[in-house]
């Protein structure tokens, strides 16, 4: 039984900030108490972050990225559990048996943070959809797009109606509209990319998806927003009392497509980055509630994939060491508090998938914990990046914020500390 004693004049909160001690043993959160209390000390301590958007890629593409460098990245930005999508590994987790070799996969890589599991909803997989959701996935994304690689194909709207209705479950969507997206033509230029997926295609793509959740009843969560003007029917569909949701990127609240340097694929994702104007409107977003989550979308690829112009270039931001100091610099910048950032990284993306014991402070909660200097500055060295390949948007950004500590569990986050994690039967 392992003691771990902390304490902080800023110890976040699910309420906001204030300052304590907290006590863990056993790997639980055990006692709260006042901060004059025996303890080491930390410039800030916050719960540990839940990444729900993350393509570990392993087993099948280990060579873009594999579980023990993808959650020792995690563990050093400060993330101490994450949600894997099911794709880009081969198999994609469509099955239940896909999920026993991913399963596999993971626990051999002997994770730093705690590993959960996505399905996938793809044509045809429908009858596998309950027996994988029995097996503990966290929900099932699917795209109403083409996703990029053969094995995980999209599904329309008559498909994503018949998954709809096979399982009670949470589904998370990549939403754009494949008949208003073009092929980008050959160009260094990121405009000409930014322009072959409108922001229509995301908001007639997020309208699918809402209508679909009306009619069957349904969870449904929006991936990766970009597109402000999805919001008022985000919104909308709140306000009626449908169970949607959505999330948005560290890169859309941070970036401007404006800025990206001709050439500079390492800033092709999918939806795009989009203007200035498009990314304080998803700020507003945020501070009102319509978006209740920011996720990496870490999709690290070789960089040879990454060579050529954005027509070409695979289509993916890595950056789940990250998103704690990037958010954080945006944030404060706009006068949100730190607690306002650790519920979007850490409390609501615990809640959207169940996990009522992360993301959080509170007395029986896991002591998953993250020692944070929310005032030290620094500049982002690729060299010093855990993901198997750093190459990033963010090289040489000058960045507040750095995570000086993480805690799995009471334990210093290092290979072996995670564990494999499933749906929650509260979830």
């Amino acid at each position: 039984m392992t003691d771990l004693v902390l304490r902080s004049r800023r110890v976040v909160f699910p309420d906001g900030e204030r300052p304590a001690t907290v006590h863990a043993r056993g790997g639980r959160i055990t006692e709260i108490t006042a901060y004059g209390d025996e303890g080491t000390d930390v410039p800030a301590l916050l719960p540990g972050l839940v990444d729900t958007h993350v393509h570990v890629n392993e087993p099948g593409r280990t060579e873009w990225e594999g579980f023990a460098t993808a959650t020792r990245a995690a563990a050093a930005g400060g993330v101490t559990t994450i949600i894997d999508m099911p794709l880009n590994s081969i198999p994609a987790t469509v099955s239940e048996e896909a999920l026993s070799v991913k399963r596999t996969a993971a626990e051999a890589a002997r994770p730093s943070v705690d590993v959960g599991f996505w399905g996938g909803a793809v044509p045809g997989n429908a009858p596998d959809l309950p027996a994988l959701h029995y097996a503990g996935v966290f929900g099932f994304k699917c795209f109403l797009i083409d996703s990029g690689v053969p094995e995980f194909p999209p599904l329309d709207v008559a498909g994503l109606d018949r998954a709809l209705s096979t399982v009670d479950a949470l589904f998370v969507v990549h939403a754009e509209d494949p008949t208003m997206v073009v092929d980008a033509s050959p160009s260094p230029h990121f405009s000409d990319f930014v322009a072959s997926r409108p922001m229509r295609a995301e908001t007639r793509a997020v309208a699918t998806a809402i209508d679909a959740a009306r009619r069957h009843g349904a969870r449904v969560h929006i991936l990766h927003l970009s597109a402000a003007e999805a919001l008022p029917l985000i919104a909308a569909a709140q306000e009626s009392g449908l169970r949607v949701t959505a999330e948005t990127c560290p890169h859309y609240l941070t970036l401007d497509a404006a800025d990206v340097p001709d050439g500079a694929t390492e800033y092709k994702c999918c939806p795009p980055i989009r203007d200035a104007a498009n990314r304080e409107a998803l700020w507003k977003g945020l501070s009102s509630g319509t978006i209740s989550c920011v996720v990496s979308d870490h999709s690290p690829c070789t960089p040879d994939l990454k060579v050529g112009d954005f027509a070409t270039a695979w289509g993916g931001i890595a950056s789940v060491q990250l998103g704690l100091p990037v958010v954080w610099t945006a944030a404060r910048e706009r006068a949100f508090p730190l607690a306002e950032v650790v519920r979007w990284l850490a409390t609501a993306p615990a809640d959207l998938v169940g996990l009522r014991n992360k993301g959080r402070i509170a007395v029986g909660a896991d002591a998953d914990l993250v020692a944070f200097d929310p005032d030290e500055p620094f500049e982002v060295d690729p060299a010093r990046l855990h993901h198997r390949h750093p190459v990033t948007p963010y090289a040489g950004a000058r960045l507040v914020g750095t995570v000086r500590s993480t805690w799995v569990r009471g334990v210093p986050a290092a290979s072996g500390t995670g564990r494999l994690i499933t749906r929650e039967v509260a979830a």
